[in-house]
């Protein structure tokens, strides 16, 4: 198989989910789907048969078969001309997939699409590469075709800011903070590295008394306090349910603990009146610790797991900062 063929292939996995949003149709030896220069509006899935891609000299003409996908730039960036002559070879028995149905695989299989488009756009760049080649003297042409590209590159930027994303609270999730950790280098000159982890008091309680649309506010409102506590590289992300994290670039224990008080301080503040429940008082467990870097993640945070329990074991509404010490760090 050669190497255009084997990005161009979808997996099994990927087939299903395309066949489950997808319009299944039926083409004609001979028969054009389209022609070079229409607007598409889907992509196209060969499930039998093949399909010739005829791009009149401009590009090396290609012959696909089961499980190859074509016209996909419809769907990443819209309303986009072909590129090429769609002509089937054999009968053929298709799947077409429009950007409705993208959008619903977008939302719900986010990693997935993900991957897909990635290895979309390498193809992409390789064939636009060719396509500068022979369009030395097409200088318009070359000038959409670039565009389109650029076009496609925003789409996936936008698309992985949506699985790094927590929808409900726009913080970072757990993707988005082991993205961060991997870009992650050692603090300079006298920083060191902070940890704070920040658990809601009795939240199942306030979902249980007020319902869980309240909840849904109540979490919003913890995150825009602990957003407000981050500074320069730091990062807030939800990691789920009622746990939220800070991970910051602190001088020393004494400024973590600063950091801690304004959290603290900042969800007791809150108020809820705005949806009917001004009874209603938030408050949170903290624990925190400075962090060694070569330690790692998992590491961290089980040291300050255990410094956010000693404070729950006493009622919570309250911070702990333990761990190391400013000398030994």
């Amino acid at each position: 198989m050669s190497d255009d063929a084997y990005i161009r292939r979808l997996s099994g996995a990927e087939m299903g989910s395309f066949c489950s949003v997808g319009t299944r149709c039926t083409v004609a030896a001979g028969q054009v789907l389209f022609r070079r220069g229409e607007i598409g509006q889907c992509m196209f899935i060969i499930d039998s048969g093949q399909i010739r891609l005829d791009f009149s000299g401009h590009m090396q003409n290609k012959t696909l078969g089961e499980r190859e996908f074509f016209g996909e730039l419809a769907l990443f960036i819209g309303h986009h001309a072909r590129m090429a002559d769609a002509v089937a070879v054999t009968d053929c028995e298709l799947w077409s997939v429009d950007q409705p149905g993208f959008d619903i695989l977008l939302q719900s299989q986010p990693d997935r699409m993900v991957q897909f488009m990635r290895r979309s756009f390498s193809y992409l760049v390789a064939s636009e590469q060719q396509l500068v080649l022979g369009l030395q003297r097409r200088n318009e042409d070359l000038i959409r075709a670039m565009e389109s590209l650029r076009k496609t590159r925003g789409e996936l930027t936008r698309a992985e800011d949506q699985v790094r994303t927590d929808d409900m609270t726009g913080l970072c999730n757990r993707r988005g903070l082991y993205a961060y950790l991997d870009d992650l280098t050692p603090p300079s000159g006298e920083l060191q590295l902070g940890l704070l982890l920040i658990d809601l008091d009795r939240f199942k309680q306030i979902n249980d008394q007020c319902g869980h649309m309240v909840g849904d506010e109540v979490l919003c409102a913890v995150a825009h306090v602990v957003n407000d506590a981050t500074r320069n590289c730091d990062l807030a992300c939800r990691l789920g349910g009622d746990e939220f994290a800070l991970l910051c670039h602190v001088n020393t224990s004494g400024e973590l603990c600063e950091r801690a008080n304004q959290i603290l301080e900042g969800v007791r503040r809150l108020s809820f009146a705005e949806v009917d429940q001004p009874q209603l008082l938030a408050s949170v467990s903290i624990g925190g610790g400075l962090c060694r870097y070569i330690d790692g993640w998992s590491v961290w945070y089980s040291d300050i797991d255990r410094a956010l329990y000693s404070v729950k074991a006493i009622g919570g509404d309250g911070w702990h900062v333990a761990g190391l010490t400013d000398a030994e760090a």
